[in-house]
């Protein structure tokens, strides 16, 4: 273990993850669902950055699927979630039938581990120790659990206003993040 790299992959990760910047799309699905189960998501988020750090390169490959391809798919969805905020428009449904996916799309997938973060574990992978990487991803984690545990709390201080605002500023940078992992990868 190395205290260095375990901070650097840390905030390589935060900043990639973005999960402050992903508040105003979990305070709108709070909305939409009634409540985010933020145990699930942050645990759903872990496995899914857990087992794409060691498998992930070789199940791409299984199905064909290079990196780029991957961020391309991932891009999509988070453009449409840019979307959805700017314009108030429902693209990704409420779970109607109480199957407890809410958690799962659009939150653990691709907010917290999309595409963004998978190709960079894979790059941290190239870079760093895995037992660095390990205990960065679970730094970021418990960041991510505090995050969307306190989600009502922070709307709460933020007000409708606030809230709306909030939400269509970073639908926009939703955007221009989506078409840039477009443009790099396609």
């Amino acid at each position: 273990m190395n205290f260095k790299e375990i901070i650097s992959v840390t905030l390589i990760l935060f900043s990639v993850i973005d999960v402050i910047g992903s508040l105003p799309v979990i305070i709108d699905l709070r909305k939409k669902v009634g409540k985010i189960e933020s145990e699930k998501a942050t645990l759903a988020s872990g496995m899914l950055m857990v087992a794409f750090l060691y498998v992930g390169e070789s199940i791409l490959k299984l199905f064909g699927v290079d990196v780029s391809s991957f961020a391309v798919a991932g891009a999509l969805i988070i453009f449409l979630l840019g979307l959805e905020m700017i314009l108030g428009r429902n693209i990704f449904k409420a779970d109607d039938h109480g199957t407890g996916a809410a958690h799962i799309v659009p939150i653990a997938f691709p907010l917290i581990a999309g595409a963004g973060t998978m190709t960079t574990i894979l790059s941290l992978k190239a870079e760093y120790a895995t037992t660095n990487i390990l205990v960065g991803i679970g730094i970021n984690l418990v960041l991510i659990y505090i995050v969307l545990k306190s989600s009502q709390w922070i709307e709460n201080r933020l007000g409708p206003g606030g809230t709306n605002i909030l939400r269509k500023v970073f639908g926009i940078i939703l955007l221009a993040i989506a078409i840039k992992l477009f443009k790099n990868n396609f």
